[in-house]
């Protein structure tokens, strides 16, 4: 039981860990993003766009498809993420209310083209892209060892991609000059610029990294949980991630730690409905079992938070 609860917290936590880093990397420039959502959402879209079609002159069996597809999602998040720096850095709109502007235009956008794209490509009428499961793997010998054996049996491959590249996207906040020049445009913009650093530059590669980081959580969900690309991509993951980094304090081994509890806590809801023999109706209620944690953490951390200093501050070169 607890094996289990480690395999499918493990498989839900870590692309919400990802999407949550996106968040600090944007956070930590001093844009607010609250588009983590219709990122993931955009970007699964392409991914799976791009997988549909690729099955279609390969075959299902192929693994191809499944690795581009996080690709061309990645790239798809990034090119959506440019309408949140055109909206925030170019036009210093409001960045909460660009970011919901944003989900909804993506969650309706890819739910018009989808049922469209599937009418005049596929010649189905369906809202959906169905992609199926992914494959998974145990890792021998580690896999046998009682209870920890869950963290490496029947693991999905993007959970190592996954993995490398938080650790890469850590190294880059804390170990290179981009990542200094990105904590101080998010704490003193002015004094960054003074010093020489481009502010603009330095969030527009912030915001367009989070489009790429949500947009492969987006596809990780789309081949585990739904199994398919559909307006069920779009369940609250993306706020999640960000009560997550919240709760992280912009930091990211501690943001993992948030994202591992909510993981937990819904496979282990699940586990806890099947166990006491309930209805398959009550899976809805499990589904808000992070969130409702989220408001307990809510009530006794938040008196505790570190934002960036210059979170949400719109920037004006002129009134240094």
């Amino acid at each position: 039981m607890i094996e289990t609860i480690i395999i499918d917290g493990l498989a839900f936590a870590l692309p919400m860990f990802i999407m949550a880093m996106g968040g600090i990397f944007s956070e930590k420039s001093g844009i607010t993003n609250l588009a983590l959502e219709g990122l993931q959402g955009f970007g699964a879209f392409c991914g799976a766009f791009f997988a549909v079609i690729m099955m279609q002159s390969m075959g299902s069996s192929s693994q191809v498809p499944y690795y581009l597809s996080f690709v061309v999602a990645a790239v798809g998040g990034m090119l959506y993420a440019m309408l949140h720096v055109f909206l925030c850095i170019r036009l210093k709109a409001n960045q909460v209310i660009s970011g919901i502007v944003i989900n909804i235009l993506a969650m309706a956008l890819t739910s018009f083209l989808t049922k469209r794209l599937n009418e005049s490509v596929f010649a189905q009428k369906s809202n959906k892209f169905v992609l199926g499961t992914s494959e998974r793997f145990s890792v021998p010998v580690l896999s046998d060892v009682p209870v920890l054996g869950g963290f490496f049996k029947n693991i999905y491959p993007f959970e190592i991609v996954i993995i490398i590249i938080a650790v890469i996207m850590w190294y880059v906040m804390y170990k290179t000059p981009y990542g200094m020049h990105l904590r101080a445009c998010g704490d003193n913009p002015h004094a960054a610029d003074a010093a020489g650093i481009n502010v603009n530059r330095v969030r527009t590669v912030a915001v367009v990294i989070s489009g790429g980081l949500s947009a492969i959580a987006g596809m990780s969900y789309a081949y585990s949980i739904t199994s398919s690309f559909s307006p069920d991509i779009y369940l609250g993951f993306g706020y999640l991630s960000i009560a997550a980094l919240i709760f992280g304090n912009w930091s990211i081994l501690p943001t993992f730690l948030a994202c591992l509890i909510f993981g937990f806590a819904r496979s282990g809801g699940q586990i806890l409905i099947q166990k006491l023999g309930m209805p398959s109706t009550y899976n809805d209620l499990v589904r808000i079992l992070p969130y409702v944690l989220t408001l307990l953490l809510l009530i006794f951390f938040s008196k505790h938070n570190n934002a960036p200093r210059a979170l949400g501050e719109i920037y004006d070169k002129g009134k240094r």
